[in-house]
């Protein structure tokens, strides 16, 4: 596995070099830049510095909104991604809104996994048989789950389809997540993991321990693009020479 990997001391210094990363990206692609965002506490953080930081820097009317998951409640509801991305970011910058194509949480998550996969094969260029984003946010869950890949649902790494429903293993809640071989499939994967409740896992994954098989985020390594871990000290607390 090759990977960058970058410890920041705060979450500052993290959103900003992600601030500065994903503007440098975005400008320099030719054509639109497909993106596909993460929920959690440290994208929230993300989203409101970059929404305060970097509103004319960015050139946002080149991008096209995606999500890697979502949980299948309300579109008011409060679990909502899309929500939460809407009202830290998407709403404070110059987007254009018909380039924001949420997941319908609210839609039958079947009907809706079908929907999803059918939209990204049309609106996202797609190689190796399946869509090639341009970046994908990826947190890190403290059983090592991507997206709403669980570990009980391993099988979602090297599933055939786009998008498929997933069920988390405790509140047995709904979700349309992305698949393991799409997120392989980009250009840019980028891990952003903080707190060191996650320090474990951080540690057996990037120091390619034998537990690192038992979680999803062990088996993402970008076939043909960049894999980019952004931590902060206590997330890193654990590896070798840190």
């Amino acid at each position: 596995m090759n990977y960058d990997l970058n410890i920041f001391s705060s979450l500052d210094e993290l959103s900003e070099y992600f601030t500065e990363v994903f503007g440098s990206l975005v400008n320099a692609a030719k054509e639109k830049f497909n993106l596909a965002l993460s929920g959690g506490s440290t994208p929230k953080y993300i989203f409101n510095y970059l929404a305060a930081h970097d509103k004319t820097k960015v050139r946002w009317g080149k991008i096209n909104v995606f999500w890697g998951d979502e949980r299948c409640v309300p579109l008011i509801d409060n679990e909502s991604n899309y929500k939460m991305a809407y009202e830290t970011l998407l709403s404070k910058v110059p987007i254009i809104k018909e380039n924001i194509f949420r997941i319908k949480g609210e839609a039958n998550p079947l009907d809706e996994a079908i929907r999803y996969s059918n939209l990204l094969r049309a609106k996202v260029i797609v190689e190796n048989n399946f869509p090639r984003f341009d970046f994908i946010m990826l947190g890190l869950g403290e059983d090592g789950h991507i997206a709403s890949i669980f570990p009980n649902q391993m099988n979602l790494l090297a599933s055939d389809k786009i998008c498929q429903v997933a069920i988390h293993p405790e509140s047995k809640q709904k979700r349309v997540t992305l698949t393991g071989e799409v997120i392989n499939n980009a250009r840019n994967v980028a891990f952003i993991v903080t707190g060191k409740a996650k320090s474990k896992i951080v540690n057996e994954i990037l120091n390619k321990n034998i537990n690192a098989a038992k979680y999803p985020a062990g088996f993402i390594n970008p076939i043909d693009g960049n894999l980019i871990w952004l931590l902060d000290e206590d997330a890193a607390s654990l590896l070798k020479g840190n």
